[in-house]
Order: structure tokens, then sequence, then C-alpha cells
């Protein structure tokens, strides 16, 4: 079968690639540019931890060395701190969610290493894609210049940003609202009050300091201010930001400390959202498939999150063959999740900005704005949170054997100690993004049980003999205990980390049945061909 041809070479490009080689299907990468990458201090990503997991998993090696992850939020309104939270692990009650923060440059120069040493990826620089064509069997691209060459892919994956030609080619109509927010942004080295804690000040009191401004940690001494602009006019000149620079430092400090300019920029956020993200075999994946960023949500990581949950679906379909409903399933879930965050952020965007539904939906607190903000900006809540699948086409029906626990089907699960049949252990999240579901067995003792004992015993071989006999591939593991859950009870995960099920014991037809939804039910002869290829 033909490899997946992927367009653009971002973040969400590579680690597609990535991904798919995990699993075992080659690609072709095509990249319009030559490949290197601007250094810019002042263009940053920040991670869910469950993102962070993804690009280690990947192959980033450096990306807790490049990244900080912040030890504590602070909320500051004029004069007043409005909340503090402190570093996982605290004794308070409201830890910090695992953010990580880190230059983008760094992230995507990991990936591109992570690629460089993939034999399943084919990277060809200055390939500008010009015309696409779809058939039955696969899809066929055009690129120019300098060579003008033809492709020929299994299916391909626009990745290619917000000024997407795989969009266009498809004729995909890109909706949304433009300048959304505005900010000025600089890049400094310097010490701060609050060393590796992240900083929201609404309203700070001096006059250059505006609606709100952001600080985030970098490692090495370095922030990331963050200043919003009024959504038209005033022109941010130097001076004008050095002013910015000095007052706020001033501000926070009492008087202005030493600090080295690093990188500076002012970048427009626009929110939108593509119509389609599936035309026959050709996907929309990242900035061109969505656009959204005000109000702390974080458009890359949701392009990540395009990765993880279109990577084993593409993955099944190379390998096994798949269900329209499966293919389909990508836009049906991505989609409706980014959907929500958009709406959220713009519900959001009249309270937070001083429009006249505050009273309504915060009623007169200042905390009311900040836990809205901090939800986009820390990863939870409608704004930052993992989405949920629960409705999605893949989900099971309801079975008798459903026992609750403390995930919900369709939610992303808690990375909990697992041990594989082979004695190997490691936490859950290690064992996604290959080609199989994974059926964990809650069995209390199994960790201080020799192998031998516990892989003969109870349960064990018959839910073997259960998992051997699933529609597709599975892996068995075992876990001391998962939250809500009671022993033996048995968790149908997906590649990607979501709930399918989970069982009140060895149920082999429920499971059967729930593995059979997750895949889409059967394949379907249009997507079925001969799965060899070459890429050389």
């Amino acid at each position: 079968m033909d490899p997946v041809i992927v367009v653009g070479a971002g973040p969400v490009g590579l680690a597609l690639s990535l991904a798919l080689a995990a699993q075992g299907v080659p690609s072709v990468l095509l990249d319009e540019s030559s490949g290197k990458d601007e250094t810019r201090l002042a263009r940053t990503v920040v991670l869910r931890e469950d993102m962070a997991d993804l690009v280690e998993r990947l192959g980033h090696d450096t990306l807790r060395d490049e990244g900080l992850r912040w030890s504590g939020w602070r909320s500051m309104r004029r004069k007043q701190l409005i909340r503090e939270l402190p570093s996982a692990g605290s004794a308070q009650d409201e830890p910090l969610p695992g953010t990580l923060h880190l230059p983008q440059h760094a992230l995507t120069r990991g990936l591109r290493q992570a690629v460089d040493a993939e034999r399943l990826v084919r990277v060809t620089r200055l390939s500008r894609v010009d015309t696409l064509e779809q058939d039955r069997s696969g899809v066929t691209v055009h690129t120019r210049e300098p060579d003008s060459t033809w492709w020929r892919g299994s299916y391909l994956v626009g990745c290619d940003g917000a000024r997407s030609t795989v969009r266009k080619l498809l004729d995909v109509r890109f909706p949304g609202r433009t300048a959304v927010e505005r900010h000025a942004v600089a890049a400094l080295r310097t010490e701060l009050p609050w060393p590796g804690r992240a900083v929201l000040h609404r309203l700070p009191p001096w006059h250059t300091g505006g609606d709100e401004i952001t600080a985030r940690p970098l490692p090495g001494d370095v922030w990331r201010l963050d200043w919003l602009l009024p959504p038209r006019g005033e022109l941010v000149t130097p001076d004008a930001l050095i002013a910015r620079i000095r007052d706020t430092l001033t501000g926070w400090c009492g008087e202005a400390p030493p600090y080295e300019l690093l990188d500076t920029g002012v970048y427009t956020l626009h929110h939108r959202l593509a119509r389609r993200w599936r035309v026959g075999r050709a996907f929309l994946a990242g900035d061109a498939a969505h656009l959204l960023g005000a109000v702390g949500t974080q458009g890359l990581d949701e392009g990540l999150r395009d990765v993880e949950n279109l990577a084993w679906k593409l993955a099944l379909a190379w390998h096994h063959g798949a269900s329209e409903a499966l293919l389909d399933s990508y836009q049906a879930e991505r989609r409706t999740a980014v959907a929500a965050r958009l709406r959220a952020a713009d519900q959001s965007l009249p309270v937070l900005r001083g429009g006249g539904g505050l009273r309504t939906l915060v009623p007169g607190s200042a905390r009311g704005h900040d836990a809205l903000l901090a939800d986009g900006h820390l990863g939870r809540g409608p704004l930052g949170a993992p989405p949920s699948y629960a409705r999605s086409p893949l989900a099971p029906p309801h079975a008798e054997a459903h026992t609750p626990v403390g995930t919900p089907p369709g939610s992303l699960v808690e990375d909990v100690r697992v041990t594989a049949p082979d004695g190997t252990a490691a936490r859950l999240r290690e064992r996604l993004g290959r080609d199989h579901l994974l059926v964990v067995l809650v069995a209390p003792g199994t960790e201080v049980w020799d192998r031998r004992h516990w892989m003969t015993a109870g349960v064990m071989p018959r839910l073997a003999e259960a998992v051997e006999a699933l529609p597709v591939k599975g892996e068995v593991l075992v876990t001391e205990a998962y939250p809500g859950a009671s022993a033996h009870t048995v968790l149908l995960i997906r590649a990607d980390g979501y709930l399918v099920d989970s069982f009140a014991g060895v149920r082999p037809a429920e499971l059967h049945a729930a593995a059979d939804a997750a895949r889409g039910g059967a394949e379907s002869a249009s997507t079925h061909s001969d799965r060899t290829a070459d890429i050389n």
C-alpha cells in the first residue's frame, strides 16, 4: 500500500509522521520550507501534560530540558492578589495542572531530529503542492519547485497551516472571526519576584499596563510577557514597547531590574473552523483545520490532539482496512471538540473584556474573571481541559456488564502504573500510540506477586483468551488500582488514551462488541487494498 502523504512540516505535520511511523505506517512529508526554523523566544507554546507526554513518546529527547513546568499560578487584579495556586504535590486543595512552556522552535527542532532518525518517514524539502487528485484507492499530488514531481499516497493529511493549500484544493470553507485578540509580546532575561510561576495581571495600576498582562517563565531566567492590546489601532513602536517593559517591571518589582531583551513581536489571534475535516481520502489537521488562541486557549496543543486522534485510525486503515465510520469519526470527534472550545472562548470574551454580560454570567466577581482565564491557560474547564468523546460515533451501545469507574466512557484515562504480561512496568500513557487497543485489568497485588503466579491465576487466562478473539489487536495490561474501580474491573482503552468502556469482570461478548464499535465496525470494501509499501 502507498505511504500516507503529510503536507506541512510544522510541529503538527512532524508529529503526525512520527505517530504513523510508531504504528508501522510509512509517510512522505512534503515540506514547503528549507527545513531551517527561525529562533524566536517570543513565539512559545504551552502543552498540557498529556500532549507533552505524546511529544516525548514520539522521540523529542530534550523536551523537559528546553521547556519549563510552571511551579505555580498567580492571578492579580489592580494591586490585589486574587488567587495563587501551589505546585503539584502541595498539601493545599488546588494543585497546579502540569503545563509545559517552551519555545516553538525548540519543539520543532526536536521533532525534526526525531523525523530525521525515522526510516519510515521520507522528507522532501522545498516541496509546494499545487495539484491534488483522488480516486478510490489513493491520492495523487503534484509539487513544484525546484523539481516537478508527482506523489502517490494511500491517504493525505494537510498540516500546512492557516493558509493551507490543501484546504483550498479541497474547496473547504474556513469561516470564523478575524483579529479576535491582539498581543504585544516580549521575551527577556531578568529576575521577577515569582521564579517559575506564571502570572496573570488584570488592570495593572500603571498607565501602559492596559487591560491584561501575562508573564510565563522559560528556562534560564527567560520570561515571555504578553500585553493585551485594543482590538484596533495602537501601533506598537519599539519605544512604546520598551516603555511597557520598564513600567511593568517597575510595577512588579518596585524598580526595574536589569534585563536583556531577546525578542519581540505583535500577534493577532483569529478564530476559524474548517467546514469539513475529511474529504474522501484527504484530511485536515492543526491550523489548516482550526485557529484559536484567545483567552488562553492553545491552538498547537489542539493540533497535537488532532494528531493523536487521527494517527491510530489511519494506521488501522493502512494495515487492516477501516470502515467509513472510523475515518469519519476523526471529524465527528475533533471538529466537535474544537467547536466547543471556540464557543466557550467566544462566550467568555464579552465577560472578560468588559461586555455587558458580566453580571449575568459571573455575578460581580473578579474571581469569576480569574477562573475563566485560568481555565484556558492551565488546561481545565471548557476552555482548556482535554475533550470528551462521549457522543462519538465509535461509542459502544450500553452493556449490562458496564460498571462505572472514575473516568466516564469517552474521556481521557488516568495515567496509572501498569504491568505487561512480560513483567515490564510502565505508565499507562507510555503504552499508547500503538496499532492496538489496550485492555487493562484492575488486579490488586500484581505488583508484589511473582509474574509466574498471576499470569496463570484467577481471571487472567480467560481475559487473555477474550483479548485474542477481539476483532482488532489488543494488549493486556494489569494495574494495582484505578480511580473508582473495584478489583477485576476490565477497562477497554483506545490507542489515543480514551476509555471505550469498563466492565465488571471478564465479559468476552461485551468486550468484543465494544472493540468492534471502537474500530467503527467491519472494514468497507472501498478502503481495502494491497498493503505493501516502498517509499525509497
